[in-house]
């Protein structure tokens, strides 16, 4: 049963000039900044809802609501005021604000602390310094396979593309396989029809002086994968006695992985020990807001510690020194446990989003999120800003990347890098650089 929404402070404010930053849930999340008269982003359909908001929540007409955080400039001239979770790794509450003429109350459903400070990113920052997260390591450069060949990627595309870094001389540390070499959502040791050995083709970036980086989504199971067929029991469930339903994605409904139950544990450490003795030692792990849903699950602990808890066996199994970014995550659930992270929706050749629902992709909701998140960068991880995409058909690709650079975020391209024009090749070179050609 949701927990009942308490009074937190009753303030005035100018309604002309004020502005309520909320805060999302995860990655995908719409987070940002609104003046009083703007209506904030919500879920368009009810898939949206689960796969890249809070599920399970929604928030009333007329209404702003952060997710552990929400911040009020007041608009008078008066200090900012921001209301935080206590302990965000173990609760995050929704806080709401409402204005009725110049007049906000602010309530939450669970307890949190008030900090001020003179802007809204500045009393954010503050308090995300408060948490006491260890510095995070510099990212590497990176080359993504996934904004050119999604789930049709071949390990020839990823050798055309590694002759194409030494041909054009660009600055890439780590060459990252993505969604594509895998069988199903599952069976992540098993390759589909078009890579021919996982291990070969780590061994091939690794001999031209590179890293090897792979992409799971590790708590997502695809119901018709071997591991739920074989394992059912693995999976979780709805008190009904149902499979926990992860929202629907890749033409087919989405099953989550039990990281409680031991044996479903002991598979996914196995997944991640291989990978990384196999040469890979950067990670993307992906759609890890499944990690967090509630459902019955082996140990009776809540979805947040089941979460953490599997995130934590996945740093165990690739060792401190492999790198490590989230996606898909749940934010502030997240914190202390990534090197890096994505702290937007998903970026695409085109600006505006699909039903124009701000969490799919999209550059114009890349930006907006991107923004409004660029307190959490150099404070709980290296901020993801999502790949640069130079090639001449990206639509506004100067603006695009003039967006990722102003992040001082993780640096990846997107592209067949042979597509690039003489622009695509200097831009991308001079971003992942860090250096003005």
């Amino acid at each position: 049963m949701p927990h009942p929404f308490t009074p937190v402070a009753s303030l005035l404010v100018d309604p002309r000039n004020a502005r309520v930053h909320e805060e999302g849930w995860q990655s995908w999340s719409p987070s940002g900044a609104y003046a009083l008269g703007d209506k904030p982003y919500r879920p368009t359909n009810d898939n949206w809802a689960t796969v890249c908001y809070r599920p399970g929540v929604t928030v009333p007409e007329g209404t702003f609501q952060g997710e552990g955080l929400l911040a009020l400039d007041p608009g008078d001239g008066s200090a900012v005021r921001l209301w935080a979770a206590v302990d965000p790794t173990a609760k995050v509450p929704s806080i709401r604000l409402t204005v009725t003429g110049d007049r906000a109350e602010v309530g939450a459903d669970g307890p949190v602390k008030e900090w001020t400070g003179p802007d809204i990113q500045s009393v954010l920052a503050s308090w995300a310094t408060s948490q006491e997260v260890p510095a995070p390591r510099p990212a590497p450069t990176v080359w993504c396979s996934w904004y050119e060949y999604f789930t049709d990627v071949t390990e020839d595309d990823i050798h055309e593309n590694l002759r194409a870094m030494d041909t054009l001389d660009l600055p890439i540390d780590v060459v990252q396989i993505d969604d594509g070499y895998q069988k199903a959502l599952g069976d992540w040791l098993t390759l589909s029809g078009r890579f021919r050995s996982r291990a070969g083709i780590a061994d091939a970036i690794r001999a031209r002086g590179r890293r090897a980086g792979i992409w799971t989504a590790p708590f997502l199971v695809d119901p018709a994968s071997d591991l739920a067929t074989e394992h059912p029991d693995w999976l979780v469930r709805d008190p009904d006695g149902g499979f926990t339903h992860a929202g629907r994605n890749w033409g087919h409904d989405l099953r989550v992985l039990d990281t409680t139950h031991p044996e479903a544990a002991a598979c996914l450490t196995e997944v991640f020990r291989t990978l990384r003795a196999e040469g890979y030692d950067y990670f993307k792990v992906d759609f890890l807001y499944a990690g967090a849903l509630d459902g019955v699950r082996h140990a009776d602990v809540d979805a947040l510690t089941a979460y953490r808890e599997g995130i934590s066996s996945i740093r165990a199994a690739i060792g401190e020194d492999a790198y490590l970014l989230g996606c898909g995550a749940p934010l502030l659930a997240s914190i202390g446990l990534f090197d890096a992270m994505r702290v937007s929706p998903d970026t695409a050749p085109h600006r505006r989003s699909e039903a124009d629902d701000y969490s799919q992709p999209g550059q114009d909701p890349a930006e907006f999120t991107g923004v409004g998140r660029q307190w959490q960068h150099g404070r709980f991880w290296v901020n993801d800003p999502d790949c640069l995409m130079a090639r001449p058909a990206v639509e506004t690709r100067e603006r695009w990347a003039a967006h990722v650079e102003a992040t001082g975020g993780l640096m990846a391209s997107s592209d067949r890098l042979l597509s690039l024009d003489e622009w695509g090749v200097t831009t991308t070179r001079r971003l992942l650089s860090g250096v003005d050609e």
